[in-house]
């Protein structure tokens, strides 16, 4: 009897040993795929099929997951989706579009203006007070000549940054309290009554651009960087702006 039931059984399995030949295969060209397109990605510990169609679940260094397109093209890591031959963050170009490139549609009312020499070349700041990385890059930016500097307060660091943003902000003379603050560490008179609907629009501001880092750059062709300069590069970045840039008023 079982010798008779044999081929049936062989019959049964064999999709069955196909289909696992056949994703064994598959996991193999994937592995292959990603280590040799993402060479920084960690030795990978497991890759299964994911609830969606065509979507792979890759585990590396024990609990850390991305999601991989089948042939290895596309992955999603850290909600970012990832065009692996060219390593192009194709969820960032596709937020840069909808991000302000244009210098002269920043809310300037809302920014604190800062004036070196003639100040005929500009450039913005998002910047907090308690930002050791802001009062370092303004020791620097205070040798950079004949600009306008538009410093746009955001207090994300914590209350003591809000506490000191309105300050600042709320000081007769902004500018001269956020300079006495950050370069002298003199701290601003506290404000009884003020309107910090300004702060808020610039957090505001800044998290629909997803300038999270402080400071934050911009510059009169629309270019953008996150973290610090010295003083060389600011006149470097503000040279190339220059055919983009008209003198502030």
């Amino acid at each position: 009897m079982s010798i008779q039931r044999t081929p049936s059984i062989l019959a049964a399995a064999l999709p069955l040993v196909l289909a696992s030949a056949a994703a064994f295969a598959d996991e193999a060209a994937l592995r292959h795929a990603l280590a040799e397109r993402l060479p920084d990605l960690p030795h990978i510990d497991e890759i299964a099929k994911s609830p969606v169609a065509g979507l792979y679940e890759v585990r590396y260094n024990g609990t850390e997951i991305l999601y991989s397109s089948e042939n290895g093209d596309y992955v999603f890591v850290n909600g970012s989706l990832v065009e692996t031959r060219s390593r192009h963050n194709l969820t960032e170009a596709r937020s840069q579009a909808f991000m302000v490139t244009d210098f002269d549609k920043l809310p300037f009312k809302d920014a604190i203006v800062i004036r070196q020499g003639n100040g005929a070349r500009r450039m913005a700041m998002f910047v907090d007070p308690n930002c050791e990385y802001c009062r370092n890059f303004e020791r620097d930016l205070v040798n950079v000549h004949d600009v306008t500097i538009y410093a746009f307060i955001i207090p994300i660091l914590g209350p003591d940054s809000k506490t000191r943003a309105r300050d600042i902000w709320c000081a007769g003379d902004p500018a001269k309290a956020w300079r006495d603050w950050m370069l002298r560490r003199v701290e601003p008179m506290r404000a009884m009554k003020c309107d910090v609907a300004p702060l808020e629009r610039n957090v505001a501001f800044a998290s629909q651009q997803r300038l999270s880092v402080t400071p934050s750059l911009f510059f009169g062709d629309g270019s953008r960087k996150k973290g610090i300069l010295t003083a060389e590069a600011v006149e470097a970045r503000l040279r190339e702006a220059a055919p983009h840039a008209t003198a502030a008023r």
